[in-house]
């Protein structure tokens, strides 16, 4: 099926200098909003998590080798908080 439009098209200048030596190129002269906000509450967020999971798989690591009086069953439990809340800010997930 063809179409009978009859569009008026000029041609493009060969020479994109525009007077100060530059070429311009438009794909570089847009910047969305997007690139200006910085997700201050997800890094905050991920910090914490970082360290709350540090401190417990260290701490059960203190009383899995005997540094600190404990029983088994507690290092294993924090170990596995310490894996939980480690992991999510390890991954970089997005919470803002």
């Amino acid at each position: 099926m063809a179409s009978s439009h009859n569009f008026q098209y000029s041609s493009l200048p060969t020479d994109e200098d525009y007077g100060n030596g530059k070429q311009f190129d438009c794909r570089f002269d847009y910047t969305p909003k997007s690139f200006d906000k910085i997700p201050w509450k997800s890094i905050a967020h991920a910090l914490f998590l970082s360290f709350l999971g540090s401190f417990f798989m260290f701490l059960s690591y203190f009383i899995l080798a005997s540094h600190m009086g404990g029983e088994t069953s507690q290092a294993y439990g924090q170990l596995a908080l310490g894996i939980l809340t480690f992991l999510p800010s390890a991954k970089g997930y997005h919470f803002a």
